[in-house]
């Protein structure tokens, strides 16, 4: 008998029921700092405090998986001031965090490819990882050096090295395998594009914008999402 895959369990239609996976497209730190008359690096550390709260706020709603799109691989074209700046706010938050995610049962997981980052970069990271993998409380999965139509390239390849390509194939190919199906895409700050994040992974989760810039994003405004996610009808291309 041919072997079968389970398919992902997703929310039904009509349920009431929160969202399992959410994904955070964090944007606006630049405009916060220039609201305020800062330089840009002060906005992109409010939008660490900011990543800190909402990472304990998702386990504290129950969410399982929440995925922040932190550094693009179209963020290279960047200043190199403002790229050091965010190298040197990964080192920071890593050495600072990795007490707290472990003492709070979270799972840090990497998608994208974050090997092309500084070798020390890549050694914390890769510590990280091993040092939360037993954890089971949430997931937090971080966006680096990610671009969602590099992912779905690679992951097509990988399929094809390995036999049939089809839609589980590529599935079981990206990064995000083994996660939860998406559910709910936040982007913050009023923007209204998916900005080449998880393309694939959005095809039949639910879209929420806000106005509001990341740094001001608060545990209240994540469970008005989670609201308005339960009040939605998700048909899945039926009726």
């Amino acid at each position: 008998m041919a072997h079968v895959e389970p398919q992902p369990v997703r929310i039904a239609a009509g349920t009431g029921e929160r969202p399992r996976h959410v994904a955070i497209i964090m944007d606006g730190n630049g405009r916060w700092a220039k609201k305020r008359m800062l330089p840009r690096a002060m906005g992109h550390r409010r939008g660490v405090e900011t990543v800190r709260d909402i990472v304990r706020a998702a386990g504290e709603l129950g969410l399982e998986t929440l995925s922040l799109y932190a550094f693009s691989s179209e963020n290279w074209k960047r200043t190199e001031e403002e790229i050091n700046d965010l190298m040197a706010l990964m080192r920071d938050f890593i050495k600072s965090d990795l007490d707290t995610f472990a003492e709070n049962d979270v799972r840090l997981k990497i998608i994208g490819d974050y090997k092309a980052l500084s070798p020390d970069i890549v050694e914390m990271l890769e510590e990280s990882i091993a040092r939360t993998s037993k954890n089971s409380r949430t997931t937090l999965a971080v966006a680096l050096n990610y671009g969602s139509q590099d992912e779905m390239v690679r992951a097509a390849r990988a399929a094809a090295a390995q036999g049939e390509i089809s839609v589980s194939s590529i599935e079981a190919n990206l990064d995000t395998a083994g996660l939860p199906p998406l559910d709910l895409l936040i982007r913050t700050s009023g923007e209204q594009r998916l900005s080449n994040f998880m393309l694939w992974q959005a095809a039949y989760a639910e879209f929420w914008f806000t106005e509001t810039l990341w740094p001001d994003f608060s545990k209240d405004e994540l469970a008005a999402a989670l609201n308005e996610f339960a009040r939605r009808e998700r048909r899945y291309g039926g009726r």
